[in-house]
């Protein structure tokens, strides 16, 4: 089966499970578990932030990074679309009673920052207080510009906001910018980043902060259910990723180009590729037919108007190799 719906349904390596089952263990919730320590601590030292916590998924993570830094009537600024907003629930509604603010992205998947600024709510009894920016990196595949990183920190410090980053996909956002974590993260004050989408672990998230933001975000992963036990089986998998899978996620990123050229050549219209994400057009009476012939093929993408393919580790140039004949057969007698 060649899965191209996602980056999060990689599968662990051999050698990644190897690692899992040698890890030491110990209970995390009493801060005992020795891989779990291991692996926050290369987070923080990753991303020059203090300190990091470890969580069982992004979801959770995003849902404890605005419980941690609004209070209940507050509201954070956010994308139309960004996943902590749209796809995740309305769990900082729902949950922390946090207002969300959503304004359009740009483009390019900036949020502009006149938009930000015409956002922010005055002080005063009839609105919400305005404490957050949450920006997502990358966003729909697109790589937030350092330049606006650095301009939109300068804002949220004029402006007396912190500044979050949804960095589910971050690695990529730092391979297609040929730059380290570091310089990303030290243009927010805190920021997630998902160990199980591209860098193909089976599960786990990471949130990264300063010392003070994390011991209150390990007091509200403990109340939303995240607090682990030996939890060092599944940081050992982060270890492993971080030390051996983001390099890689270039080949990533050249496959999904690859994958729009040789699209292209068949007449596929071509919306968009920075990183693992092409996006591409498919006439609406395709759709349905278009999507049966591929899975008849062992071939899973989510067809619409605009399609998603999301390239991956599990995903090879030959399996793409595969698709582009199955797309120009189904072209032929379409």
């Amino acid at each position: 089966m060649i899965d191209l719906r996602s980056d999060t349904v990689t599968r662990p390596s051999s050698a990644m499970l190897d690692a899992m089952m040698a890890a030491e263990t110990g209970d995390d919730v009493y801060r005992d578990d020795p891989t779990v320590n291991a692996l926050e601590a290369e987070a923080a030292r990753l991303s020059g932030k203090e300190a990091a916590l470890f969580f069982p998924t992004g979801t959770q993570a995003n849902l404890v990074a605005l419980l941690s830094h609004c209070q209940r009537g507050e509201e954070y600024i956010v994308g139309q679309q960004a996943h902590n907003y749209k796809y995740e629930a309305g769990g900082a509604a729902v949950l922390g009673s946090i207002q969300p603010q959503p304004i359009l992205a740009a483009e390019d998947g900036t949020l502009p920052l006149a938009d930000v600024a015409a956002a922010i709510k005055p002080d005063d009894i009839h609105f919400a207080r305005t404490r957050l920016l949450s920006l997502e990196n990358t966003h729909h595949g697109k790589v937030l510009p350092l330049a606006y990183l650095e301009q939109a920190w300068q804002f949220t410090r004029e402006h007396k906001l912190a500044l979050h980053i949804d960095g589910a996909r971050i690695f990529n956002a730092v391979v297609a910018q040929n730059t380290t974590l570091e310089k990303i993260a030290c243009y927010c004050d805190t920021l997630t980043i998902c160990l199980s989408k591209g860098l193909g672990t089976p599960v786990g998230s990471l949130l990264c902060g300063d010392a003070a933001y994390i011991e209150q975000a390990r007091r509200w992963r403990k109340m939303t259910g995240g607090g682990m036990r030996q939890a060092g089986i599944l940081a050992a998998a982060g270890l492993y990723a971080l030390q051996h899978n983001v390099a890689r996620l270039q080949d990533d990123h050249d496959n999904a180009a690859w994958l729009g050229e040789q699209l292209q050549a068949l007449g596929v219209t071509v919306v968009s590729q920075q990183t693992n994400m092409l996006f591409v057009q498919v006439p609406p009476q395709q759709v349905e037919g278009l999507k049966a012939w591929l899975k008849a093929r062992d071939v899973l993408i989510s067809v619409g108007p605009v399609t998603r393919i999301v390239t991956h580790l599990d995903v090879s140039r030959d399996d793409l190799a595969q698709l582009v004949s199955h797309w120009q057969a189904f072209l032929q007698q379409a």
